[in-house]
């Protein structure tokens, strides 16, 4: 029984610290650059759709070098990059700016998928019934296309939550880093990096569920 002690004694000693950061930092931070990343993919998506090639370009400009990179090497950018041409964001800010930019290309393409997904006729009944194109995409399009672009949305943000331990790079005590800060004092990474492990599947396990309840949810009657 003594060889079991020290370690459940960390693991209880552990538990709420990590948990803690994880519903203060973590999830928050996911939450925000979440909001964000989806007004810019909104903005973006109609961009692509567009018939002006000038925005079309910058779009796609912007989601082929946001997809084309690696999100760390996107946060030390923001971080330490910024701060030589004179723009300095806490730790904090840039994380979420740093997801924001990244979930946002990710998203644009979902959403661009998606309205392009509905039948054509329906942009044709809107018209139909005098609608201009912003009515028809407002009330007819954008709720059909939410329950299509619904499933890799849902996914992009149980991602960034995982991808939220990057934010331990750049100072950020979120779960991750506290994890990383009570392994190196109690010598137990192997046991603690699995605490954390479930944490994170815990987490992403109810998003999970949720995400299927709103699934359900949207495409009750249809």
């Amino acid at each position: 029984m003594d060889a079991w002690e020290r370690p459940l004694r960390i693991i209880g000693e552990s538990f709420w610290p990590m948990l803690k950061a994880g519903l203060l930092l973590t999830v928050p931070m996911a939450v925000a650059a979440f909001g964000v990343g989806m007004v810019i993919a909104s903005i973006v998506a109609l961009m692509r759709l567009s018939k002006l090639s000038p925005l079309r370009k910058i779009a796609a400009c912007y989601v082929w070098a946001f997809r084309g990179t690696p999100l760390l090497v996107q946060l030390y950018i923001v971080f330490f990059g910024l701060p030589s041409v004179g723009i300095r964001l806490g730790a904090i800010a840039s994380a979420i700016v740093a997801f924001s930019l990244n979930v946002g290309a990710y998203c644009s393409e979902a959403i661009r998928a998606s309205v392009l997904a509905v039948p054509k006729g329906q942009w044709d009944a809107a018209y139909s019934l005098n609608m201009t194109k912003w009515q028809a995409l407002r009330r007819i399009i954008a709720p059909q296309s939410l329950a299509i672009a619904l499933p890799p949305l849902s996914n992009t943000f149980i991602s960034l939550v995982k991808d939220t331990s990057l934010a331990a790079n750049i100072t950020i005590a979120e779960m991750f880093q506290t994890t990383q800060r009570i392994a190196a004092r109690t010598y137990e990474p192997m046991l603690l990096y699995c605490l954390v492990a479930v944490i994170y599947l815990a987490f992403c396990t109810v998003l999970t569920v949720l995400q299927g309840k709103l699934e359900m949810a949207l495409t009750k009657g249809r």
